[in-house]
């Protein structure tokens, strides 16, 4: 029977997947596409959010209007907090003052080459924000030293980087052992075995998912694909690491917060779902078709805007290959991915120019 939630505390969620997981719930979408907004949620949503540089409450503007502040108390499904995971006090104080039943659990410091040049605040927000998370729902849903509450659920949201780097075949399961590359893949399995050892140790009910790449609207521009498309607005260079050649599984972010949805309504208690797109591509070929689709909506010549890719210096400990495998999820869960590739990649390329459209006028 799926779980009934009512109060659901988001963390993270003025960031890139968590604000389009909120928009999700409550039938909006960033990018238009609202054929995919059909979560039949009903309760609440509580949004803890810190709001470093890649917050932006702005992502939540018509969720904040139509079901937040704007609206009569009693009607109000949408509540901002304004407050960092790392503070214990704030948890506990959120989970008493909204009857917290469900977490969400997406706060994290999560650019892999922000991990390599400071790799503390990865430790601090991805470590133990997530231990003072699992402390605040273990004091407020421990019913006796021997009993937990039922009807509640935390849901930790992670990554296939934990996994490390494929050759050229295979893909990750559910039983790849962790092998993460860098301080912010290993600070994510890191939280994912301490999620895991309270289900464990403390029978917290917990679930637990490791998504492929996201793409979509709201991606602070520092990613691979909003970074290429604002560049080629501006005209600027398109950096490349290495000859490009790293490949990565492409997953729309409405698909990521379905299947989301999903595992927190259905999902079985103690387990771990891999979410993935079934969408390999090099980093380069994936730069070629983005050209394609973008350089018609500004007027340019792809052969001309070619010509501003630039290969630098590859990162270290540049993971060469991930791919996920969904077998599972699809299997237990019935879900699948719906956006087209092209399709999504469209959607994203549009709403980051009308951003610039916008911010010009």
């Amino acid at each position: 029977m799926p779980r009934k939630l009512k109060n659901v505390l988001v963390t993270g969620g003025a960031g890139f997947i968590g604000s389009n997981f909120i928009n999700y719930l409550f039938g909006i979408s960033a990018s238009g596409s609202s054929d995919y907004c059909d979560s039949g949620f009903t309760g609440r949503v509580i949004n803890a959010d810190c709001l470093t540089y890649a917050g932006n409450p702005d992502n939540l503007t018509q969720v904040e209007e139509k079901f937040g502040s704007g609206v009569r108390e009693s009607e109000r499904r949408y509540f901002f907090e304004k407050t960092d995971i790392c503070d214990r006090n704030a948890m506990d104080r959120l989970f008493r003052k909204y009857e917290i039943d469900t977490v969400i659990h997406f706060a994290a410091e999560s650019h892999v080459d922000r991990s390599i040049s400071g790799p503390e605040a990865f430790i601090k927000t991805n470590v133990y924000g997530t231990f003072n998370l699992l402390e605040a729902a273990r004091s407020c849903w421990t019913i006796s030293p021997e009993n937990m509450r039922d009807d509640v659920l935390f849901h930790h949201v992670s990554t296939d980087e934990v996994y490390g780097s494929l050759g050229k075949t295979g893909k990750f399961t559910e039983n790849t052992p962790c092998n993460p590359r860098s301080p912010y893949s290993a600070s994510k399995a890191a939280s994912d075995h301490l999620v895991m050892s309270y289900f464990n140790t403390y029978g917290l009910p917990v679930t637990l998912s490791n998504c492929s790449n996201n793409y979509g609207p709201c991606q602070y521009p520092e990613k691979l694909i909003p970074l290429m498309i604002l560049n080629m607005h501006d005209g600027k260079k398109l950096p490349v690491y290495g000859e490009g050649k790293n490949i990565r599984d492409w997953i729309y972010v409405e698909d990521h917060n379905r299947a989301l949805w999903q595992i927190v309504c259905n999902g079985k208690t103690g387990e771990k779902y891999n979410i993935g797109g079934d969408n390999e591509w090099q980093n380069i070929e994936l730069l070629h078709r983005l050209i394609e689709i973008t350089a018609p909506k500004l007027n340019k010549s792809a052969l001309e805007i070619e010509k501003s890719i630039v290969h630098v210096k590859d990162r270290p400990g540049h993971d060469g290959r991930y791919a996920t495998d969904c077998t599972k999820i699809k299997r237990e869960l019935e879900w699948e991915q719906k956006m087209p590739f092209d399709r999504g990649l469209e959607l994203t390329v549009d709403w980051y120019l009308q951003q610039v459209g916008r911010n010009q006028t």
